[in-house]
Formats: structure tokens, sequence, C-alpha cells
């Protein structure tokens, strides 16, 4: 026989049961929604922020850029007959050739040269001279350097060169540690701070005297070693 509860007791059955489980399911999935709530919220905020970094990194580097890349300089084309000491003048003539040649200066000044003409810009390793020459003919100036020049000297050197109608290349067995060569026209020069660099590019930049003056410097080819 089965004993009666005892006073105070609660009585016990399935229905009951059913209920605290579901209670506790619930009070579980609930502590569990508040849990990914808390989480995602946390993400967005670890988010947010590493976007505002990731925006201020990206500015500073912009703006760092801004102030360090060195400004082209400015220069007037042409020429008013300024004498600038130490500069040699020649009597190249202008011809187109297939072939190789063989340049009475070194580097080239003028004379024969290929049909197509070197796209200005800066190169880190040495260019045709025939094509390089082709450039001289419409007006370019070819600036060219010993390879063991120092890299501050390199950047000093880069600094004075305007934004167009300029070829920089290495070159061996200069005469000079630097070199600078318009149309029958030559500056040899020891140190990139020689004030006479900037004098001949405002004489002889983009000068009338070229066979060639104001022809295109772009859109023909490339030499290996193209920087800008």
């Amino acid at each position: 026989m089965t004993p009666a509860p005892k006073p105070g007791t609660p009585a016990t059955n399935d229905s009951l049961t059913v209920k605290q489980q579901r209670a506790a399911s619930r009070a579980k999935k609930l502590e569990e929604y508040h849990r990914q709530q808390k989480r995602a919220a946390r993400n967005k905020r670890i988010g947010l922020i590493t976007g505002i970094v990731v925006v201020v990194v990206v500015i500073a580097l912009l703006v760092t850029s801004v102030i360090l890349t060195p400004r082209a300089a400015q220069y007037t084309a042409g020429g008013n007959g300024a004498e600038i000491t130490g500069v040699q003048t020649f009597e190249n003539a202008s011809d187109h050739v297939e072939t190789p040649v063989s340049y009475e200066q070194t580097p080239p000044a003028g004379g024969a040269h290929n049909p197509a003409w070197l796209n200005c810009g800066i190169y880190t390793e040495p260019v045709p001279n025939e094509n390089a020459v082709h450039s001289l003919e419409h007006g370019a100036i070819w600036v060219t350097y010993d390879p063991s020049l120092g890299d501050s000297e390199l950047e000093a050197l880069r600094s004075k060169l305007p934004s167009s109608y300029v070829v920089l290349s290495p070159f061996e067995g200069l005469p000079s540690p630097i070199v600078l060569s318009g149309w029958n026209v030559q500056l040899q020069v020891d140190k990139a701070d020689d004030e006479r660099i900037p004098a001949f590019f405002e004489e002889y930049w983009k000068s009338q005297d070229a066979p060639e003056p104001g022809a295109t410097c772009t859109g023909a080819i490339d030499a290996p070693g193209k920087v800008s």
C-alpha cells in the first residue's frame, strides 16, 4: 500500500516536470541569445575600431607620401642664349638608321639614331644609345650617371629633373660621375648639387635648336629598368 504524501510536500507529476524542462530550455536559450548579442556588439566595436585605425593609417601614408615625394623641378622650355661654363657643343647630323651606331661623344649627344625613340622617364638600367639619341632629337635631356653613384647623390640628382622630356639612366665609362646631354650640347659635372645642372635644363630642355622640337617623348619603346 502506497503511503500518502506527508503534509507540506509538493506533489510531483509528469506535467510539472515538462514545464520545468521548458522553462529551463527557455532560460538557456535566452542566456545564449544575450551572450550572442554581447559577442556581436563586441565584434562590431572591434570592427569599427579596426576600420578607424586602417583609415587613419592610410591617410597618414598618403600624407607622408605627398610630403616625402620630391616634386619635379620647373623649367622654362627653350633657352635665351645663356652662357654656362663647361658646356660643350657639337655638330652631329640627324639620320635614321637601323644598325648600331658608333658615336663620337660618350655618352652620345646627337647623330644617327634608331627610327624609334626611347620613352622618356627614369631607368635603373643602361638604355640603348640609338633610341635615347632619338629622344634628344625631340628636345629631351638625357641625364646619365656612373653606376657607382651613391643613393643620396642619385636622389639629389632626381630632384633636379623636370616631369617630362628627360631620360635618366646609368652609363658605364662616363668621363665624369654625371653627364647631361641635349642635342649637340653636353655638360659634365662631379656632384648632383652643381648649380650648372638646373642652368643647363633652363637653357636646353625642350630646346628649339633640336631637329624635331616638340615631338613627343612617349608612345614609342621602353627599355628594361624603367621605373617611371
